[in-house]
């Protein structure tokens, strides 16, 4: 469904969200293929961390809730490479909640980040896209986007927002030579995750799942989701009737 890639060497990549996790990982691995690497993130120590020196890393600090700080990155990152041939935003943010312990405040600070934040980067790359005539966007969703899960009363819609994002973003960008990549990990052993309390099945590594990414990306894959062996079965189960689906979730998460 997209352009496949065969080779990274002097590819423009701007990963936004790469300080740890999945971000910086797919930034380490790119860097290692040959391409040039533009980190951003809020923090510069871990920014630094993730570039370790390399001589194709540039470091654009950035918080993704600031339209003006966007800009102003890709401002001088444009100044520095004239093209950008991909865009990853993997930057996101996950909270627990239920409709018992409901808190605005949380969910007003995930929703800036999870989608307000996505749009933002919009504004700043979708312009230089356009006028490029060509490159690609990715952007990290999840699988709890797919459908309704406990404890994700608002991680899970701020997903499937980007879940449908996406597709519109790929009717749109397609026929005009760019390339779109719907990213959608199950569970990865990150920072965020560490603060689950339940059982996560099919457990990835970052590094693993970096390699997953780049893989899709390579293929041309438009819908990158992993791991497939759990993966699958999320997508199978949004199919169901609503009363199976209901009570498959409460079978196998007992909430």
């Amino acid at each position: 469904m997209n352009p496949p890639i065969q080779d990274w060497k002097s590819k423009r990549v701007w990963v936004i969200g790469a300080s740890t996790g999945i971000g910086a990982e797919t930034a380490r691995l790119l860097l290692s293929q040959g391409a040039d690497v533009a980190l951003s993130a809020r923090h510069l120590g871990s920014l630094q961390e993730t570039a370790a020196g390399c001589p194709h890393a540039v470091i654009e600090p950035l918080d993704i809730t600031d339209l003006a700080s966007l800009h102003a990155a890709s401002e001088r990152l444009l100044e520095r490479w004239t093209r950008i041939d991909l865009v990853l935003v993997v930057a996101g943010t996950y909270n627990e909640m239920r409709a018992d312990s409901f808190d605005m405040a949380a969910a007003d600070r995930l929703l800036d980040i999870n989608v307000r934040g996505v749009y933002h980067c919009l504004d700043v790359v979708l312009p230089t896209l356009l006028k490029q005539g060509g490159g690609g966007l990715g952007i990290v969703a999840s699988v709890a986007g797919l459908s309704g899960l406990p404890k994700a009363l608002v991680y899970g819609p701020s997903k499937a927002a980007i879940i449908n994002l996406c597709e519109s973003l790929y009717i749109d960008l397609h026929p005009r030579n760019i390339a779109v990549y719907l990213i959608n990990p199950g569970f990865v052993a990150t920072p965020l995750t560490e603060k689950n309390d339940f059982d996560m099945p099919a457990l990835m590594t970052a590094p693993d799942a970096a390699a997953a990414l780049i893989k899709g990306i390579e293929k041309g894959d438009f819908h990158i989701h992993f791991p497939k062996r759990f993966t699958n079965w999320l997508r199978l189960a949004r199919l169901l009737p609503y009363r199976s689906y209901f009570y498959l979730v409460h079978k196998v998460t007992g909430l």
